[in-house]
């Protein structure tokens, strides 16, 4: 589980169990952000990241300040498979 401590409190960026294993799961996922789904504060961007420490990809969701507020443990084919995706966001409407 990734923590990242702000103002003072610790928020839960990335759960361990939920992992996007298909690009299904992907563009669903990229489609609850774009509908407000998670109720995040000022969503900005989207992006397919690895983590530091172990290399593990995942999906980012940023702010205007490129700071995570929400993420997703990734599968390797998706992290492969799914920039076009990402970069130009889902086709499905909601």
């Amino acid at each position: 589980m990734l923590r990242v401590l702000r103002d003072n409190r610790e928020c839960l960026m990335i759960n361990d169990n939920e992992v996007i294993d298909t690009l299904e799961e992907l563009e669903s996922f990229l489609l609850a952000v774009e509908s407000g789904a998670f109720g995040l504060n000022n969503p900005a961007g989207v992006a397919l990241a690895t983590n530091n420490s172990d290399g593990r990809p995942f999906v980012a969701v940023l702010d205007n300040n490129h700071q995570l507020l929400l993420g997703r443990w990734v599968s390797q084919e998706v992290f492969e498979n799914g920039k076009d995706l990402v970069r130009n966001g889902p086709s499905k409407t909601h």
